[in-house]
This record gives structure tokens, sequence and C-alpha cells, in this order.
């Protein structure tokens, strides 16, 4: 286990989807069990950031609601640092249930001496699936204070290490790491890749 926390953010409106989607089932479990699954192996302390705890009780794990409510992402980076213990956090949506434990530590190994580590793939940034310190807490907050809402709003105010992904040889799979769940044809296609690695011998 890695001394960091995994958090997970279950908070989103699921507009596109048209139900909550941290609920849907995927597998012999819903998309944020799916999730926290993953993560359980490989950090001390799971947190998941939600506004409707009830819906979750059942998943043994920290549940923690927005303390700057309604403003995305941005929100549950904040709840989801404040309520950690760890200086390193690894942060990441429910909706991106094709985690790669060995990507995971690679990006915590390279956290020491930064406050954020992101994955990168040509110029898009994946900051819902990154490391964060709670030295982001201050920038974010103001951010938030500010109207700023977008995920990476803070970074200029941060110290950040990008990861160029398509220069790793261990990221292997980037397109499935990072495939991340918001309409019904999203579902059935994770589904479908599911399967075929239920399939695979």
């Amino acid at each position: 286990m890695y001394t960091a926390a995994g958090i997970v953010l279950a908070g989103g409106k699921s507009t596109r989807m048209g139900t909550n989607k941290a609920l849907l089932p995927l597998g012999q479990e819903s998309m944020l069990a799916t999730v926290v699954t993953a993560l359980r192996p490989l950090f001390p302390k799971i947190i998941v950031v939600t506004n409707t705890p009830e819906l979750y009780q059942d998943l043994k794990v920290r549940l923690v609601p927005d303390v700057i409510p309604n403003l995305g992402p941005l929100s549950g980076f904040h709840a989801g640092l404040l309520a950690s213990p760890y200086w390193h956090n690894f942060i990441v949506a429910c909706d991106m249930p094709f985690l790669a434990p060995d990507f995971i530590k690679y990006l915590l190994e390279q956290a020491p001496g930064y406050d954020v580590v992101v994955p990168r793939r040509g110029e898009y940034l994946q900051p819902l699936h990154a490391v964060y310190s709670r030295g982001c807490l201050k920038a974010i907050e103001d951010c938030l204070a500010g109207g700023n809402y977008q995920a990476f709003a803070f970074y200029p105010r941060v110290k950040v290490r990008y990861v160029d992904v398509d220069r790793l040889a261990g990221c292997s799979d980037p397109e499935k790491i990072f495939f991340n769940i918001n309409t019904p044809a999203d579902l059935a296609r994770a589904r479908r890749m599911l399967h075929e690695k239920d399939l695979l011998p």
C-alpha cells in the first residue's frame, strides 16, 4: 500500500446518462464499487466525495460531501483533499473503471517534490486521473472563490509534473485507462470491454 489516499469523485450530475451513473451495474458491481474495489489494495484510506452519501453506505469507505458544493470536480478535489490524512492523494472520477495499478504506482512515484502529477496525451490532460497534494488546497480555494471552476484552473499556482503517456512503455493501453463513461453508448462499450477482459486466458 502507498502512503496516500485514494479519492473517488462521485458527485457529477450524470446529465448525459440520464441517471446516476455511479450506481449503474458494470460486471458484478456498480460503476463506483468497481473503482473502489480496484483502489482498495493500493491505499490504506479510500474517500468517496458525494453529496448523496446515503446511496453508498454499503461501500464501507469514508463518504464526504462537498464543502463548497455545486462547482464541479474542483469542489470534489477540495473536499477530498480536506478529508485526507495524507499529503499525496490519487484522485479519480467514478466513471473511469479501467484502472491500471502499475500506472497509478508510477504516478505516485513521480509525486515527491510536486503538488500535481497529471497524465498528458498530446495537448490533453487527464486531471480526473491524477495525483494531488494537500498543498493544492489554497490554490483550489482561490479558484473556487474567484469563479474559475475548471478542473485544472489552479495548476499555474502549484508545482505540476506532466507525464507524457504516449512516451511511457509501461502505459500499454491509455485508451482503456482513461476511458470514461458519460453516455449509454459509453456504458455499453465498457461492458463489452469488461466482458472481453473476462474472456482472456
